[in-house]
């Protein structure tokens, strides 16, 4: 398959990537992120969803921008969670999310079996 044919990645998960390797240590506090345009290049994608992917991990409180310069894992103070522990966390609330939610969709299949099993027995003469 062709580089053409590949889905260009969102905002969120370029944002999961960065988050990714900031949590495996392939980017370290001080670290700068590659330049947005070299990167929104290399992705295929416009700047602009490389900045919106960037301003999610600012919000995030994993990355801060210095003007002129650039974007850089933050370093954090002594006793503040550092960024790869943040974003480590982060990717295990993910992770405990869709644990949740897979179990709620089963808990709300079963419950729709039960009403269906209810209503089958009420309908019944007798019963």
């Amino acid at each position: 398959m062709d580089s053409q044919s590949k889905r260009k990645p969102n905002a969120r998960e370029i944002a999961a990537r960065i988050r990714d390797e900031i949590a495996a240590g392939t980017f370290g506090p001080g670290d700068r992120l590659p330049g947005g345009r070299a990167y929104a290049k290399k992705l295929g994608v416009s700047l602009m969803t490389v900045q919106n992917a960037y301003a999610q991990l600012r919000d995030e409180g994993l990355v801060e921008g210095v003007s002129g310069s650039g974007t850089y894992v933050r370093d954090t103070a002594p006793g503040e969670q550092t960024p790869r522990e943040a974003a480590q966390r982060l990717a295990d609330l993910q992770a405990e999310i869709a644990r949740l939610s897979a179990g709620l969709a089963e808990v709300t299949e079963r419950v729709k079996r039960l009403e269906v099993a209810v209503g089958a027995t009420e309908e019944k003469p007798g019963a």
